[in-house]
């Protein structure tokens, strides 16, 4: 496959998606195991998100 002139340019666009979309992926697991850390340390706690809120009336 041939990609002419342009190939440097064209090869380089792939690897940065490519890369970003990794770099996407790897930020969203590592703030969902935060998220769950912390959700699992209120929980230890005895605060619950299915506990209805007191200060609202």
């Amino acid at each position: 496959m041939d990609l002419g002139p342009h190939s440097g340019f064209i090869i380089a666009s792939y690897a940065l998606c490519f890369l970003t979309v990794l770099a996407l992926i790897a930020w969203v697991r590592i703030d969902k195991f935060v998220q769950d850390r912390a959700l699992k340390q209120l929980a230890e706690q005895g605060i619950s998100r299915n506990q209805p809120d007191s200060r609202k009336t």
